[in-house]
């Protein structure tokens, strides 16, 4: 399988275009996830799971470490999924079970922006509506680059050669891999 360090060239396997049935999305807060996301479950007919859904519950406080295993857990045993979000301590797992690794590694700027934003939105990807942009949250954002991204680029070297993996560094990234692959 290949390493494809944009989008602007897609993974081709036996003349024809690679379709997963199990993908992960990941990438810093803002980049815009969960969008890619549901346009990706949209085009391909695949159930999508959001992290966040599964951590978070509505009165802001987080499930048992246990209980989001569990859950994680019957998801990726299943046929067909999208899993959009981080969790970095599930991510090697999740990359395991999965066929197509997405990571949207867009500049702090646009993630921030895109992360203010949402403010105050409704989301299917979050259950509930942020009302402020938190500080720790934003400083998480800031410093992605230098404590998440090596991590994760370390990841995709060790699985490269078993799994397709696309790297985004841009929205206009997106909107070419989309059109390209499903016109």
């Amino acid at each position: 399988m290949s390493y494809i360090k944009s989008s602007k060239i897609l993974g081709r396997f036996g003349g024809g275009l690679f379709m997963f049935q199990k993908a992960i999305i990941i990438g810093c807060p803002g980049a815009g996830k969960s969008t890619f996301a549901r346009k990706l479950s949209d085009k391909m007919h695949l159930p999508l799971y959001y992290l966040d859904m599964l951590w978070h519950k509505p009165d802001r406080t987080t499930v048992d470490r246990n209980i989001f295993d569990e859950k994680l857990k019957e998801i990726v045993l299943k046929e067909k999924w999208i899993i959009d979000g981080n969790y970095g301590r599930t991510l090697e797992m999740r990359i395991q079970w999965c066929e197509a690794i997405f990571l949207l590694d867009f500049p702090v700027e646009e993630c921030l922006a895109g992360a203010k934003s949402r403010i105050g939105k409704q989301r299917v990807d979050m259950p509930w509506i942020e009302t402020e942009f938190d500080e720790e949250f934003k400083q998480w954002i800031m410093d992605f680059p230098k404590n998440e991204l090596p991590i994760v680029y370390e990841l995709l070297d060790r699985y490269k050669g078993e799994k397709s993996i696309y790297v985004f560094h841009s929205r206009a990234d997106i909107e070419d891999y989309l059109s390209k692959t499903f016109g």
